[in-house]
C-alpha cells in the first residue's frame, strides 16, 4: 500500500473557510475556541472538565451509561464497547465524538471515515494523556426527518433507491421510520454484488441490519457495531427522555430568550463580513416538536407557541409545563443539536466535514451565553480509494496528484499542452502584438480620439484572434492525441465519480466486495486525524 497526501488547499474541494481554518488565519480564529493540536487537548480536557464535572456531571454521566446499555440490550456488545460504556461513568473520561445521518447502507464512504477519525483519535489522546480514558462515540441523527437525503446509496454506478410504501412514510423523526420495503433493495442489491466470499458478508449485514431490525434507528446501530465494535465504538441515539431532561434549561432558553437567537444570528453576520457563505440560517426558534409521527417547528405568535402546519397550541405557562414533562418532545434544530450533544456528553471534540464545521463556526457566542464549553473542531480524515493498477496509470500519463483535482477540462488541457510537439502558448505572439501596438498609440495620440479608439479596438480584435487561433490549434491537438486524452479522462472519471470526491458518492461496499476484512484495518493503520491532510491510498 502507498500512502500520498496534499493540503486541503491543494484539492479545490473545500471552501475558503476551511482552508483558512486549517491555515490557521487569523480572522478565522474568532469563531473557534482550541485548534486541534495533541498540546491543546490537555488544555480541553481542564476545561471541559471543570465545566461539565461541576454542572451535574455525575447525574449526567450516569442517565448515560443508563441510556447506553438499555439500547444496547439487543446487541452483541464487544469487550471494548462494554467497557468504554462503563468508563463514561468516571469523571476522567471523555469523548470524541462525530455524527452522521441514518444514510442506508451507511450511505457515501465518509460515513467509514468520520468514525475511524474518532477512533484513531481516542487512541492517540490515550496515548499523550494516559491518566484518562478516551471514548469514540458516533452520534446517530435519529431525529432528523429529511427522508430523502438518506433514501439510497450507489454502488457500481448504479443507485439503489429505498421506496417504502406511502403508509410508511412519515414526517417524523427518520429514527422511528419502519424498515418495510427494503427486501426488493436487498434483493436487487444481492444480485448485484454476487456470491463471492465478501459478498455474502455484505448480505449478511444488509439482511440483518434492515430486514430484522423494525425501525431505521436499530438497523443503523446495529450495522454501526458490526463494522467498528471491536474498536470500542460507542452508538449513541439522544432522543432519550433521561437525556433531554438534563437540556430542559436549554431548551426555555431557546423559547423564552430572544438573546440565544441573537447570538447565532451575530456570528453569522460576522462571517459573512469576513467574506465566507453562512451554512445554516437560524430561526427565531430553532426547535422542533415531535409526537406521534410529527416533526414540525415551533413558532411564537403574540406571546402563543404553536406547532408549524398544525392546529397545536400553548400558552407560556403550558409550554413551560410540557418541556418539564415531556423534554423528549423537544428536538433541536441543526443549530441546537451541538449544544445538546456538549451539554450531555463529556466532549472534548467534534469531528465533521467541511459543512458541518462551518456551521459550528456560528455558535462559538451562543454556547459562551449558554456557559457551556466550546469544543475543539476537528475536520474528519478524507481520502481518495485507488487501486494500483489506477495509481499505476496515473504515473504512466504523468499526471501529478494536485493535477488529478483539477476540473477535467483543465486537466486535459494542462495535459495536452504538455505532452503536444507543438507549442501551443501564444503568450509570446500576444506580447509582441502589444509591443506592435504601442507604437501605434503614440502616433495615435498626435492626432484626434476617433483614431485612438480605432487602434484600441483593432488591438482587442487582433489579440480575441490569436485567441481564438490558439483554442483551435488545441482543440485540434486534442483529437491528434484522442487516445491520450481518453485514458486520462477515463482515470479521472474513475476516481471522481459525477466529477465529484469519491468519498462522497460511493458506498463503502464497493471497496468491501475486492478488500473483505482488510478495508477498514487499513483505514486504521493509515489515517492520522491530527495531520490535517488529504489522503490518496493506493490500496
Amino acid at each position: 500500500m502507498q500512502k500520498h497526501s496534499l493540503s486541503y488547499r491543494e484539492t479545490n474541494y473545500f471552501t475558503a473557510v476551511i482552508t483558512d481554518y486549517l491555515d490557521q488565519k487569523e480572522n478565522v480564529k474568532q469563531f473557534y475556541g482550541l485548534f486541534p493540536t495533541l498540546e491543546n487537548f490537555g488544555k480541553q480536557i481542564k476545561s471541559k472538565s471543570e465545566n461539565y464535572n461541576n454542572n451535574k456531571g455525575s447525574e449526567k454521566r450516569k442517565a448515560l451509561v443508563n441510556v447506553l446499555k438499555e439500547q444496547y440490550k439487543s446487541l452483541e456488545t464487544s469487550t471494548a464497547t462494554a467497557k468504554n460504556i462503563d468508563l463514561l461513568d468516571k469523571d476522567t473520561t471523555f469523548t470524541v465524538t462525530t455524527g452522521h445521518q441514518l444514510n442506508l447502507f451507511t450511505g457515501p464512504l465518509y460515513f467509514l471515515y468520520k468514525i475511524v477519525t474518532a477512533i484513531n483519535l481516542a487512541a492517540e489522546l490515550k496515548k499523550e494523556y494516559p491518566e484518562n480514558e478516551f471514548v469514540p462515540v458516533y452520534w446517530m441523527a435519529t431525529e432528523d426527518h429529511d427522508f430523502e437525503e438518506i433514501s439510497f446509496f450507489h454502488l457500481h454506478g448504479k443507485k439503489f433507491q429505498w421506496n417504502p410504501p406511502q403508509s410508511k412514510k412519515t414526517g417524523g423523526p427518520v429514527g422511528e421510520l419502519p424498515t418495510a420495503g427494503l427486501e426488493d433493495v436487498f434483493e436487487l442489491f444481492s444480485a448485484e454484488i454476487g456470491n463471492s466470499k465478501n459478498a455474502q458478508q455484505l448480505k449478511q449485514w444488509f439482511r440483518k441490519a434492515y430486514l430484522e431490525h423494525d425501525n431505521l434507528s436499530n438497523a443503523t446501530r446495529y450495522l454501526a457495531n458490526e463494522l467498528f465494535g471491536k474498536q470500542g465504538l460507542v452508538i449513541l441515539d439522544a432522543h432519550e427522555p433521561e437525556l433531554k431532561k438534563h437540556y430542559i434549561p436549554y431548551i426555555k432558553a431557546e423559547l423564552f430568550k430572544p438573546e440565544y437567537c441573537d447570538e447565532v444570528i451575530s456570528k453569522s453576520e460576522a462571517l459573512e463580513r469576513e467574506g465566507y457563505k453562512v451554512q445554516v440560517n437560524p430561526r427565531e426558534i430553532n426547535l422542533f416538536y415531535i409526537n406521534e409521527g410529527i416533526r414540525e417547528r415551533i413558532i411564537e405568535k403574540n406571546g402563543k407557541f404553536f406547532v408549524h402546519n398544525n392546529e397545536i397550541s400553548w400558552t407560556r405557562e403550558e409550554m413551560e409545563d410540557l418541556i418539564d414533562s415531556y423534554p423528549e418532545r423537544f428536538s433541536p434544530n441543526v443549530l441546537l443539536r451541538p449544544l445538546y450533544e456538549e451539554v450531555i456528553l463529556p466532549n472534548l471534540c467534534y469531528i465533521g466535514g467541511g459543512g458541518e464545521i462551518a456551521y459550528w463556526f456560528q455558535l462559538k457566542q451562543l454556547f459562551e451565553q449558554a456557559g457551556v464549553t466550546f469544543p475543539i473542531l476537528l475536520l474528519r480524515n478524507s481520502v481518495l480509494l485507488q487501486t494500483e493498477k489506477q495509481e499505476q496509470k496515473r504515473q504512466k500519463l504523468n499526471i501529478s496528484l494536485p493535477e488529478l483535482f483539477l476540473k477535467p477540462h483543465e486537466l486535459i488541457n494542462r495535459k495536452v499542452r504538455k505532452i503536444s510537439n507543438i507549442d501551443i502558448d501564444f503568450s509570446p505572439q500576444k506580447e509582441h502584438l502589444v509591443q506592435q501596438f504601442e507604437e501605434m498609440y503614440e502616433l495615435a495620440e498626435q492626432t484626434d480620439k476617433s483614431f485612438l479608439n480605432a487602434v484600441k479596438a483593432q488591438e482587442v480584435k487582433q489579440l480575441k484572434g490569436l485567441d481564438h487561433l490558439e483554442k483551435r490549434l488545441l482543440k485540434a491537438q486534442k483529437r491528434k492525441l484522442e487516445d491520450e486524452v481518453s485514458r486520462i479522462s477515463s482515470l479521472q472519471q474513475e476516481l471522481f465519480p459525477g466529477k465529484g470526491l469519491q468519498e462522497r458518492h460511493h458506498n463503502f461496499s464497493e471497496f468491501y466486495l475486492e478488500y473483505g476484512d482488510r478495508l477498514i484495518p487499513m483505514l486504521l493503520k493509515n489515517l492520522r486525524p491530527l495531520d490535517l491532510k488529504f489522503d490518496i491510498l493506493s490500496l
